[in-house]
């Protein structure tokens, strides 16, 4: 089975930059940083739609979306699906023989 790629955002934001730039193409672009040309038009979308919030006025860096509360009420719920995928594991184990 493989591994799917990660690539730092770093990475990701200069090829962006380059097809942006315009002047290689997307065949030239995937080619020299070794990413599938899929990738690179994703990546240059991601960018221009991003690109406003660089701009947004009253802060510099990323607010959280979710307050404290709502992530707390996230985690007691993947805590309760966990434990009920555990429980119906355990009883599906003798109609399935694994």
């Amino acid at each position: 089975m493989s591994i799917r790629k990660q690539y730092k955002a770093e990475f990701k934001a200069h090829v962006a930059l380059e097809a942006l730039k315009g002047e290689h193409t997307v065949a030239d672009l995937a080619s020299r940083f070794g990413v599938h040309p899929t990738m690179v038009h994703q990546w240059k979308r991601m960018l221009l739609e991003g690109a406003p919030d660089v701009f947004e006025r009253g802060g510099t860096g990323r607010k959280s979306e979710l307050d404290e509360a709502t992530v707390k009420a996230l985690h007691a719920k993947i805590g309760e699906l966990a434990v009920a995928n555990d429980f119906l594991s355990a009883k599906l184990k003798p109609w399935t023989g694994k």
